[in-house]
């Protein structure tokens, strides 16, 4: 008996199951649960698996032998873990295209598509500064990469002087096996006799300009075409023009694009932000504020007598944002205000405002609010306000007061701005 018969379960046979009834077990359930015949059930994908990886294991008499001594932990401690993917198993099994190739109306769609292979991805950050975003940009950017050797073509030596490694048979690894008690596991190593190249080339028929490695370095300068009002993290892809590698495909070459911090505006997809501070005088009288765009270009802000800005407030100015990519559309600036207050007034002796200057701010300004008087029987004294020590104003700014910038945008600079 077997110490273990859960594949033997998934297949729906007994242990002692003949090579043949294990081949017809796994050829029912295969085309049953396949998940080109199953699309809308996604438990019958991981059946297929199961499926196929019991039989992947039934069917080879050395692992066989280890799952019913020792089970799953067998062959993973044997070096026999993982195994074929199922979809390939299935193509093998089937013959690939052949009776079965279009079965479920798919072609097989679920299967892994091989294809050439392709040589890697080489992989830049792109920095660009909110101006180049706000206007569209050209840049030139040097990369090197590997290129086919031009000399010996790739071969990496003269014609008819690269030879198949026989130590390894040009695969570059080696399996090897060696005994652990009751146990045997199988590993990979690099092949000594090639040291993984897979071909063996004698030192003085290697190629004079790569030294038998096929390639060379190359310098080359892409011109990276950055869209107006591109974002963070948006690449852009050099098709084809990465590393080579002979018989692989070229690799590409992407440049991810990280907008470089501002110290004006902060950016939130098309719209900008402004952070402006102003005197009390222009956040009651009105005035004018200038601020420099992202194209060179002042706006000339307005701010209209008595309509009053209190601090923190926000304002909008629309379509003076950031351009919308690939559109012709803009954006908002919003400008927060920040209204810095005199430290105090003094009248023409310099001291204290006289009583002429309280009237007329009392005129235009609404009327006091003062606060719930005491009872008239309640015992009162009078205080005058002081300015705190520079110690306790810190201790008392860091204990009882927090700055609070919820409305400002993180990371907006303040940015004194001229009135008149």
């Amino acid at each position: 008996m077997p110490k273990e018969t859960k594949f033997y379960d998934i297949l729906g046979v007994s242990a002692d199951c003949t090579d043949a009834q294990l081949k017809s077990a796994y050829k029912k359930g295969a085309l049953k649960y396949h998940p080109d015949k199953n699309a809308h059930n996604p438990e019958a994908a991981d059946t297929f698996k199961e499926l196929s990886h019991a039989y992947e294991v039934l069917s080879d008499p050395q692992k066989r032998q280890l799952y019913d001594q020792y089970g799953e932990e067998g062959l993973e401690q044997g070096g026999m873990g993982g195994g074929m993917a199922a979809e390939d198993l299935f193509a093998q099994f089937f013959g690939g295209g052949g009776a079965f190739g279009g079965m479920f109306g798919g072609g097989m769609g679920g299967m892994r598509e091989t294809g050439p292979r392709k040589a890697r991805t080489i992989s830049h950050v792109h920095k660009v500064s909110l101006e180049d975003i706000y206007r569209g940009k050209t840049s030139k950017l040097a990369l090197q990469k590997s290129v086919i050797c031009p000399k010996c073509e790739g071969r990496g030596g003269k014609e008819g002087a690269v030879k198949k490694c026989t130590g390894c048979d040009g695969r570059g690894m080696k399996t090897m096996m060696r005994q652990m008690g009751p146990m045997i596991q199988r590993f990979q190593t690099v092949c000594p006799d090639c040291q993984g190249e897979g071909e063996i080339i004698r030192d003085r028929d290697r190629c004079k300009q790569c030294q038998g490695k096929k390639t060379i370095i190359e310098r080359k300068v892409l011109h990276v075409n950055v869209d107006r009002g591109v974002k963070s993290g948006q690449k852009i892809t050099f098709y084809g023009d990465g590393d080579q590698m002979p018989g692989v495909e070229p690799g590409d070459v992407v440049f991810e694009i990280e907008q470089k911090p501002h110290p004006r505006f902060q950016r939130k997809d098309d719209d900008l932000f402004y952070h402006a501070e102003i005197d009390l005088l222009t956040a009651l009288a009105g005035g004018t504020i200038h601020i420099e765009h992202l194209d060179d270009r002042w706006l000339v802000v307005e701010i209209i007598p008595g309509e009053v800005i209190a601090p923190g407030a926000i304002k909008v100015i629309r379509g003076q944002g950031m351009p919308s990519y690939r559109h012709h559309d803009f954006g908002n600036l919003y400008i927060q205000f920040d209204v810095k207050f005199p430290e105090r007034i003094a009248g023409p002796d310099g001291m204290g405002m006289t009583e002429d200057q309280i009237k007329a701010l009392e005129q235009v300004l609404p009327t006091r609010n003062n606060d719930q008087p005491p009872p008239p029987d309640a015992m009162t004294e009078d205080f005058v306000l002081e300015d705190p020590t520079a110690g306790e104003a810190g201790r008392s700014t860091g204990q009882a007061f927090e700055d609070d910038d919820d409305d400002v945008p993180p990371g907006a600079e303040r940015v004194q701005c001229a009135s008149q």
